[in-house]
């Protein structure tokens, strides 16, 4: 990988166990810079199956990255440590979505708008954000899953355009939507 539009973010997203993440990961190692893994989940103790999910990806990621965990202030987590020439790994943006769930729309629509001013102030970091796609299987059937697809899929829809590159990962393999696709006029 290059060091072309330096600071430019990179979108990768696809649906659940496709390979996002190490994908994700393979940049951040390609990029040549010290990482930063920026973690949204939030542990959970008496979730046995949660906290492993947690470990596999700490597990994966090299002993000199370092972490930095922001489940609720992402937008402060980008605005901060992204300030040098480092590289951002943020996974996910689903799980951030979830975390920021019970805002109301009003408060939901500003916070998302901290996010994209944030990406937009690293101009030599760069940033590679990890989404999943939720809205390829049937409407959720309760008001609380429509609400979560809903908003993390406007946000990775506003997200793709600002992004140098956006993939899909989906079966083991990363397809480059810049390249291969194309843009659908908002």
């Amino acid at each position: 990988m290059t060091r072309e539009n330096e600071g430019a973010a990179i979108l990768v997203t696809g649906p659940a166990r496709s390979g996002k993440s190490e994908w994700a990961e393979r940049l951040a190692h390609e990029s040549g810079r010290p990482v930063i893994y920026v973690a949204t989940a939030r542990e959970d103790p008496d979730d046995a199956d949660w906290m492993a999910r947690i470990e596999a990806h700490r597990r994966r990621r090299p002993a000199h990255w370092s972490t930095l965990c922001a489940p609720a202030e992402l937008e402060a987590a980008i605005t901060t440590a992204g300030a040098g020439d480092v590289c951002l790994l943020i996974d996910s943006l689903g799980t951030w979505v979830a975390n920021l769930i019970e805002l109301d729309d009003a408060v939901w629509q500003a916070r998302s708008e901290r996010l994209l001013a944030a990406l937009e102030q690293c101009p030599t970091a760069r940033v590679i954000l990890v989404a999943e796609e939720t809205g390829w299987g049937v409407i959720p059937a309760y008001p609380i899953g429509r609400l979560f697809r809903d908003r993390l899929g406007g946000l990775v829809r506003r997200l793709g355009p600002r992004c140098s590159a956006t993939y899909l990962v989906t079966g083991g393999h990363a397809l480059d939507l810049r390249r291969l696709g194309v843009p659908i006029d908002r």
